[in-house]
């Protein structure tokens, strides 16, 4: 069996895993994110707190739990959104074509001819960053490329035999749509989707560690990681364990996203 072909088993594994951690921790391990400690500034971890405290005192290891429930809300409500937005566009474009076609060329042109993280920046910077805004504004931004690949794939399914006896047969289109090209459709939107939870969770980490993304109490991997950068030298721990949440669930996204592409 190739290698890419495998089921990538511990990714899914650690994906679950935090999944847990982040959203049932909080109920074994009870102590408050929030809550300062004067005798406990920058500790490093030991066995009452594994992951160490910041420069406030507060625990890290319950912070992390905190910030993973909305950096995975994030990522995973901007990939649903931002994905739906492209098979909608994409999917239609393919199938009408025409002036519809030419209208979504415009506007993916129109998004692209911005670079996706300075678009972020300006709408951020006019708008008060709360979960629901960034996952606005990471979708409205992140749509784009799963639209033209389902664009593309769309042309090729109108182009089949099969799809013009039926649209001569009368068929509804609706019809044809979720019967005949959704499920054609489906690897290549998971492919996307998994993608874009990993490129949202980067997006609202690099927002928060430039201070235009979640704002205090609330708290994110990406600002907990922004939140350590003063003090990086002296205390490691403040930064690497929001960092290293961040990397585990994109690489293991990354390599869930090559093991579906392989099955297409």
């Amino acid at each position: 069996m190739k290698l890419q072909n495998r089921v990538p088993y511990i990714s899914i594994f650690i994906l679950i895993f935090i999944f847990l951690f982040s959203y049932f921790g909080p109920f074994i391990y009870d102590i408050s994110p929030y809550e300062f400690h004067k005798d406990l500034i920058l500790a490093p971890p030991t066995l009452e707190h594994p992951m160490g405290c910041d420069r406030l005192g507060r625990d890290m290891l319950s912070r992390v739990m905190q910030g993973g429930r909305l950096s995975l809300a994030i990522g995973v409500g901007s990939a649903v959104l931002a994905s739906l937005i492209g098979l909608v566009m994409g999917a239609t474009a393919g199938y009408f074509r025409g002036w519809w076609d030419k209208s979504f060329v415009f506007i993916v042109d129109l998004f692209l001819t911005f670079p996706t993280f300075f678009l972020l920046l300006a709408l951020v910077s006019y708008i008060s960053a709360s979960s629901l805004i960034l996952i606005f504004v990471i979708s409205i931004t992140g749509w784009m490329g799963t639209a033209r690949l389902l664009r593309a794939e769309s042309y090729k399914i109108a182009s089949q035999p099969y799809i013009k006896i039926l649209k001569i047969a009368k068929v509804p289109t609706k019809v044809i749509i979720f019967k005949y090209f959704l499920p054609l459709l489906a690897p290549i939107f998971f492919v996307s989707f998994t993608f874009g939870v990993s490129g949202a969770i980067l997006a609202e980490s690099g927002l928060s560690y430039l201070g235009l993304g979640i704002t205090p109490p609330d708290m994110s991997w990406g600002s907990i990681l922004s939140d350590g950068k003063g003090v990086m030298e002296i205390a490691w721990w403040v930064s690497f364990f929001p960092g290293l949440m961040i990397f585990l669930v994109t690489f293991s996204l990354i390599q869930i996203s090559d093991w579906l592409q392989s099955k297409k």
